[in-house]
């Protein structure tokens, strides 16, 4: 296959040490914390939490156990997620104990596994006949889409072909089932995965099969006759789910047209994620322009109609769906983490064909807020949902807030979340840094080494230190084996107005350097060279579009790539009394609060509500009001202090 003269490549994660301020708290702890405590739950040992029984699962399906299948019908999934994180940590460091724990589950998947290669413990154990006939509902291919991306992140990092070669036979099988070939099954996912999946095994098998495999899941999907239709009827109309919605409503997983006729962001926001991150994967390896196109076309629609300024995405709960253009409400909103781990996930395989920095942006706007708030600073509690306005009393009272929870839970019968933080913040090293040919690029400003081959044999490592998102000064320090022609490219961020670049202590223009969002500082470097890169980083008034109805009239507070927001527990309750005067005094202080951050302060006015009465509504009153201090604390750090309301949206008072 043809493949694109503009893909850029990831660094390999053994060659990013990350060494951060801020980053390496929640790299530890997804590693001290995260992934014991996520194996306990797989294990079903956490008390007051759902049992998971996905382990138990395997092991009926080994036949070291006795039993049924319990859980839902992907649970599956959860197993691979958690064997991916692990991966990715082994890759950092190797862990004997965890390593011993990873090969053991392992042994129990391979026993799992049909002589046939089929591997799915929901259809081995309950619905052993009835494999490959409920597609659009099920998530078959889902599931083994993670078990693929499990056993390549798991082989990158100890070697050990034993689950890489239980998924390449799995993915074999699945070869051998669909295809438009005669006799094969022209049939797809519900929930896209497998199609990114296979392009991870082909990159590290070479085999070309996977890659057209993929392609094929991509392009045959929303093709006419629908598949959907076609299988309901051989089933002769029956449903896993209580009702055929999922199967009736093509839009709900992208199967309602061609992905390459695709040009609005509908669905499930973690399906629609996962298929364009697939078609960007593609279109990098193959050069497929169709394909390229349309993902930006939907990319393009999503980030600006259809995100929320924390970089959520899915707007309603029914669906855990977009909605339509600008409908972005902020109470009732679903923001799945999933979902914005999927963003990410796009966004850095749109990075790889086109180096354009409104993809790192969006990936650090959703990596800073949404998807860091997914989980609580204890490491053993997460967020499914992630509004961005909460009263608890209606959460517990009001059918239409039931989805959001306004502390975060243990577990959940639903876990796709809490792995799928896991196995992200466990490789965030490879979403620092992309190369191609002798220009590295920055995507994300975290403290630590990366290694990086250059043409001709050549070795360099880069040295990053900042204490970024706190301050916008980053050093980088050249190490080198001889002099190196390098082209660094700095990402100056949407939200920089000002940025500044010196090199060994000599300032250079940054204007005259930008190329796409980055400043492009070619050179011949030598050891002990250094870069400078200050960016400017004020509180920034973010105001929403003018047709997105539920910010009018209200701001939101934005310093460097976090997002702030109101707490009761610092501002007393009421928060949607609160008017942020725009010409008020906003000051930047460091508080100790949950290790340390950076808070803003400043005066409010706010509406008493003590003398209004009885009454509900009145006419002519004049609402007395109080000048208050207030406080803003980053989005990803609330709910760790308690119950209590939360708004990242705050009315405004225009002064003359």
């Amino acid at each position: 296959m043809e493949k694109t003269v503009f893909k850029t490549k990831t660094l390999p994660l053994n060659k990013v040490k990350i060494n951060d301020p801020f980053w390496s708290y929640y790299i530890n702890l997804v590693r001290d914390v995260v992934v014991p405590y996520q194996w306990d739950a797989l294990n079903d040992r956490i008390a007051d939490a759902e049992p998971s029984c996905a382990i138990k699962n395997f092991q009926i399906a080994a036949g070291e156990e006795v039993g049924e299948f319990h859980g839902m019908v992907f649970q599956d999934s959860d197993v691979a997620k958690w064997l991916e994180a692990v991966g990715y940590l082994l890759s950092v460091e190797r862990d004997e104990e965890l390593e011993k724990i990873a090969d053991g589950i392992i042994d129990i998947i391979a026993k799992a596994q049909l002589e046939d290669g089929y591997l799915n413990t929901y259809y081995t154990l309950k619905e052993p006949g009835k494999r490959w006939t409920d597609l659009s509902e099920c998530h078959e291919l889902y599931c083994a889409g993670h078990m693929i991306e499990a056993a390549v992140a798991y082989y990158q990092a100890t070697g050990k072909r034993k689950i890489l070669d239980v998924v390449i036979k799995f993915a074999d099988h699945i070869d051998d089932v669909f295809g438009t070939e005669p006799g094969k099954l022209r049939g797809y996912d519900g929930h896209q995965e497998i199609e990114l999946a296979l392009i991870k095994l082909y990159e590290v098998t070479s085999n070309e099969k996977y890659l057209r495999l993929s392609q094929y899941f991509l392009e045959e999907r929303g093709r006419k006759p629908h598949f959907y239709d076609e299988e309901f009827e051989k089933r002769g109309g029956t449903h896993h789910w209580p009702d055929s919605w999922m199967i009736r409503n093509k839009e709900y997983s992208q199967a309602h047209k061609p992905v390459n006729e695709q040009n609005k962001a509908v669905g499930h926001a973690v399906r629609f994620v996962y298929m364009c991150t697939g078609m960007a994967h593609l279109a990098a390896e193959t050069g497929n322009r169709d394909m390229y196109e349309a993902s930006k076309r939907l990319w393009n629609n999503m980030v600006s109609k259809n995100m929320y300024i924390t970089g959520g995405i899915g707007s309603q709960s029914h669906g855990e769906a977009f909605s339509t253009d600008y409908d972005l409400p902020n109470d009732t909103v679903y923001a799945e983490t999933c979902a914005s781990i999927g963003l990410i996930f796009f966004a850095q395989r749109m990075l790889h064909v086109e180096p354009n920095s409104q993809y790192a942006d969006v990936m650090e706007r959703a990596l800073y807020n949404t998807v860091l708030a997914g989980m609580g600073h204890d490491g053993k509690s997460f967020f499914y949902v992630n509004p961005l306005e909460v009263e608890p009393h209606a959460c517990e009272s009001n059918h239409i807030y039931h989805h959001v929870k306004p502390t975060r839970q243990g577990w959940f019968g639903c876990a796709c979340c809490p792995p799928n933080v896991a196995r992200l913040l466990a490789s965030l090293g490879q979403y620092v840094y992309s190369v191609r040919e002798n220009t590295v690029y920055t995507h994300l400003y975290i403290s630590g080494q990366a290694e990086i081959e250059l043409d001709g044999n050549r070795r360099l490592i880069l040295e990053q230190e900042t204490n970024y998102p706190w301050s916008g000064n980053i050093q980088f320090t050249i190490r080198a084996d001889q002099e190196s022609e390098l082209t660094l490219a700095l990402r100056i961020p949407d939200w920089c107005e000002n940025a500044e670049i010196s090199i060994n202590g000599e300032l250079r223009s940054v204007c005259g350097l930008m190329i796409d969002g980055y400043a492009m500082v070619k050179g011949t470097w030598k050891t002990g060279d250094q870069i400078n890169l200050v960016l400017s980083m004020p509180i920034v008034r973010m105001k929403g579009h003018p047709l997105v109805r539920q910010t009018a009239g209200k701001v939101a507070l934005q310093r460097g790539p976090l997002v702030y927001c109101l707490e009761e527990a610092d501002n007393g309750s009421n928060l949607h009394q609160l008017l942020l005067p725009s010409d008020g005094r906003l000051e930047v202080e460091e508080e100790n609060l949950l290790g340390g951050m950076k808070v803003i302060t400043g005066e409010a006015i706010k509406r008493k509500t003590e003398n209004w009465g009885q009454a509900l509504y009145r006419r002519n009153v004049n609402v007395e009001a109080e000048s208050v201090s207030i406080k803003f604390i980053p989005y990803f750090a609330w709910a760790n202090r308690g119950l209590g309301e939360m708004q990242v949206w705050v009315n405004e008072k225009e002064t003359l």
